[in-house]
């Protein structure tokens, strides 16, 4: 095995501004584990400070680059991003070169909370509470299957039904169309 590269890192841009006054214009990510028998399953997902809306996720077997390459590329896909802040973590699949690479081609502004705080990406650490108190804790999963299902329905649910006093009273997705 050879020694790691040094990954790139970028200051605290965000700086706990969790306030957002336009859809795409500040965006949280991070990955968490899912247990599944002896295993896990990683769900790695994107949201959107304006509305708390999950804008993409997916779910692999593996927290890698891939993971988290392909959950921007399908949240940019999505959405348009110009005048873009993408806040992570320090994780190696955010300071890899590709990763930076991707949201340089995209014009993405890198922001990333200083190291070993989780405060800084407070927003997304509350979604994933909400995800597993909310959808995982409540049932047993037997197959990977049953567990993205599952996932993919409270995700639905979260961003079309879960209303949210924040969004006066609103899902994410009503207050993104109705205010928007």
């Amino acid at each position: 095995f050879g020694r790691r590269e040094a990954g790139i890192t970028s200051t605290n841009v965000l700086n706990r501004d969790f306030n957002a006054t336009a859809p795409n214009t500040k965006w949280v990510t991070d990955v968490t584990y899912l247990p599944i028998g002896s295993r896990f399953l990683y769900v790695s997902v994107i949201f959107d400070l304006y509305n708390n809306e999950v804008v993409a996720f997916r779910i692999g077997r593996h927290n890698n680059l891939k993971l988290v390459l392909e959950t921007v590329q399908a949240a940019v896909h999505k959405r348009k991003v110009a005048n873009l802040l993408l806040h992570s973590d320090q994780g190696f699949q955010y300071t890899h070169k590709e990763y930076h690479a991707f949201l340089k081609r995209k014009k993405i502004k890198v922001s990333m909370s200083r190291k070993g705080n989780c405060w800084d990406n407070a927003c997304i650490e509350s979604f994933f509470g909400h995800l597993k108190s909310e959808c995982l804790r409540l049932d047993t999963f037997s197959t990977e299957e049953e567990l993205v299902k599952a996932i993919e329905r409270y995700i639905h649910f979260y961003n079309h039904e879960r209303f949210q006093q924040k969004l006066n009273n609103l899902s994410p997705v009503e207050y993104r169309t109705r205010v928007a």
